[in-house]
């Protein structure tokens, strides 16, 4: 056989195949490019998302925590208001809604004249106490006077229109069954200056019994100290108040006692409120000025006097006629009272509750044929 010598008809591995021409090489080098820039857009704007709703998850996180914060320091969202349950006045934070209401037996014989803390009560019933003289029990909850007296004893009835309110009862002792009364814990909490001395203080310029005194701290490191830190009742509902075009009541003369006792209010156009006056004298607090009530009560009471011939007895429960004055006008009403426990109402002749002006009411009680009037 011939032998086939060299190479000669034989492929080179270098030259099989199509050579690579630069072009092609660019081209890939440019996809992959792309793709690199694809990949490092994607993952950027995925941690600009993250970022993003991170940062939106911080905020609203401290918005919330920030009104907690507000609220476990007793600062409030600026859009939340709250009202006292006594007055239906406009109080700072939700704790004020629930402070303990403090009552105090106030003497009104002319030699208490004139009392001290009147003007900041926010509920003031007005009575016949003994002897034709009559005597206020007076309730506090937002507003702190520095001052209060004189102080008094305590007679049932005013106990038990102060029961409606969840009240802590200041008093300097009292009758036999008001003192067996509140002793019992079923009518607020026993304030009496007999069993803590250092809540009450002797005036030096005035003379026994006329002269003793107390004041809003006093009374509610007092109440404090039987356990009494909040009152719960249920409240008298409010309005804003609107004087009326048309005034039909611009003096209100009511007769719960005569004399020195007899009351008269004329109405204040300009703060639509009842300039107060007690025996055609001014009646005044002796710090703050004449008393001047934006809500005027009169009430019908059956009203007799006790075995004793001097003492005063008075039904506080059931239901009677009531004229209530306020902006310069006076509605016909009926009060009720389920028990001697329960809260006093005022309804209209469909059945509805009367709504009060924010601020003071004074309530008198005037005995059946006694005067009740205006013009």
């Amino acid at each position: 056989m011939r032998k086939l010598s060299g190479t000669k008809g034989f492929k080179s591995k270098k030259s099989a195949g199509s050579p690579v021409k630069k072009s092609d090489k660019a081209k890939l080098r440019s996809a992959k490019s792309r793709r690199i820039r694809l990949i490092l857009i994607i993952v950027a704007s995925t941690l600009l998302i993250a970022i993003i709703a991170a940062f939106i998850f911080l905020i609203i996180s401290s918005n919330k925590q920030s009104k907690l914060d507000q609220l476990g320091t007793g600062k409030q969202p600026e859009n939340i208001k709250y009202f006292s349950p006594l007055t239906g006045r406009e109080v700072g934070n939700a704790d004020s809604t629930k402070r303990t209401v403090l009552a105090v037996m106030i003497e009104n014989s002319p030699n208490a004249r004139p009392q001290s803390g009147l003007k900041d009560a926010g509920v003031i019933f007005e009575a016949v106490a003994e002897g034709g003289i009559t005597r206020f029990i007076v309730l506090y909850q937002e507003a702190e006077p520095e001052l209060i007296g004189p102080v008094r004893s305590l007679r049932s009835y005013y106990l038990e229109w102060a029961a409606g309110f969840d009240a802590a009862i200041a008093h300097v002792g009292g009758s036999g069954d008001a003192l067996a009364m509140i002793r019992s814990g079923n009518y607020g909490v026993d304030l009496d200056e007999f069993s803590n001395s250092k809540a009450f203080w002797r005036a030096k310029d005035r003379y026994a019994p006329h002269n003793v005194y107390t004041d809003f701290q006093h009374l509610t490191d007092f109440a404090k100290s039987k356990g009494k830190t909040t009152s719960q009742f249920d409240s008298w509902p409010r309005m804003n108040s609107a004087a009326a075009e048309i005034v039909d009541a611009n003096v209100i003369n009511l007769e719960p006692s005569t004399g020195q006792f007899s009351v008269r209010y004329n109405y204040d156009a300009a703060t639509n409120t009842y300039l107060r006056f007690q025996g055609n004298q001014p009646h005044s607090d002796r710090e703050k000025g004449q008393i001047a009530p934006d809500v005027v009560i009169a009430f019908r009471v059956s009203q007799t006097l006790a075995s004793d011939g001097l003492h005063s007895n008075i039904q506080t429960s059931g239901n009677g006629e009531a004229y209530i004055f306020q902006n310069g006008t006076v509605q016909q009403v009926t009060w009720q009272k389920a028990n001697a426990r329960s809260q006093m109402k005022f309804v209209d002749s469909e059945g509805q509750e009367v709504k009060l002006n924010r601020g003071q009411v004074w309530l008198t009680a005037v005995g059946q044929g006694r005067n009740i009037s205006w013009q």
